[in-house]
């Protein structure tokens, strides 16, 4: 019976005011996202709709700035819909530490495929020799001809 006097008394943190979410701030996040993907988009849109003297250069600021607004759009997404905007800075720092130092893993892994992509093709001699190479072509066996197994044609 004491059971039962517990479980009938209303706990402090069941009400509603404790649970509630703050939905102007996610409406708030929400228009941000959507303030920044439209920009992108016109920013992309504007680029193909206007000659450039330059657009190798155009090109590659226009990159920067996709990288940079998807790195805030990523902020907004992960301090609003992860609650990481809601938590002690020790874990804010242990949760973005490690993700920047994986960010920065996979651009040395890239960096470094690249160039050896790049020594490879300068400096093998199977590359360079094969590269050089006019492949012939024949034309394909009569269906009279019989072809025989093995032999190279």
């Amino acid at each position: 019976m004491e059971n039962a006097h517990v479980a009938a008394v209303p706990h402090a943190h069941a009400t509603d005011e404790a649970h509630t979410f703050d939905r102007k701030a996610i409406w708030r996040t929400f228009r941000i996202l959507l303030y920044i993907t439209v920009f992108e988009l016109l920013l992309a849109i504007g680029y193909y709709e206007i000659e450039f003297s330059n657009p190798h250069l155009v090109k590659h600021l226009l990159n920067g700035v996709f990288v940079v607004l998807t790195l805030a759009k990523a902020f907004f997404i992960i301090a609003e819909f992860m609650h990481l905007r809601h938590e002690i800075r020790n874990m804010i720092l242990t949760i973005s530490i490690p993700a920047l130092l994986f960010i920065w893993f996979i651009t040395a892994f890239l960096w470094d495929g690249n160039s050896y992509k790049n020594l490879r093709n300068t400096y093998d001699r199977h590359y360079k020799d094969h590269a050089a190479e006019k492949v012939e072509h024949k034309e394909p066996a009569k269906a009279g001809e019989a072809e025989e197994p093995g032999k190279i044609h």
